[in-house]
């Protein structure tokens, strides 16, 4: 049994991604590694063609949800780059490692609510 601040988490976002007006789940995988740990999978496609993928691995603790790690990333129908945020640890030497956004041809860093544009 999970710990109830993922229960609580997970029953959000599964309602958050019902709520969807258009496009369809292609993919939904909660994979539960400990009563603690979660690995979260989702795969949206949308009528024109695009897709979302939510990719999270969570940890329950103290009635706090915290994320490891994360990827959100949106592309096109042709497969082509949107955004993607994800903290992988890919660019060490920037001042927001781990948190940043990718674009098609940029990189954003997060500071905060600030953007910091490369």
């Amino acid at each position: 049994m999970l710990v109830d601040s993922l229960l609580k988490y997970l029953q959000e976002i599964e309602s958050a991604f019902s709520k969807l007006l258009s496009g369809y789940i292609e993919r939904y995988e909660e994979e539960c590694l400990t009563p603690e740990r979660v690995n979260l999978r989702i795969r949206v496609r949308f009528p024109i063609g695009s897709m979302l993928e939510w990719n999270e691995a969570v940890i329950g603790d103290e009635g706090d949800v915290k994320h490891l790690g994360y990827r959100y990333h949106f592309q096109d129908r042709d497969n082509n780059l949107i955004f993607r945020y994800d903290n992988t640890p890919h660019f060490s030497g920037l001042k927001t490692f781990l948190n940043h956004k990718h674009l098609q041809t940029t990189l954003l860093l997060q500071i905060g609510l600030q953007l910091l544009k490369f």
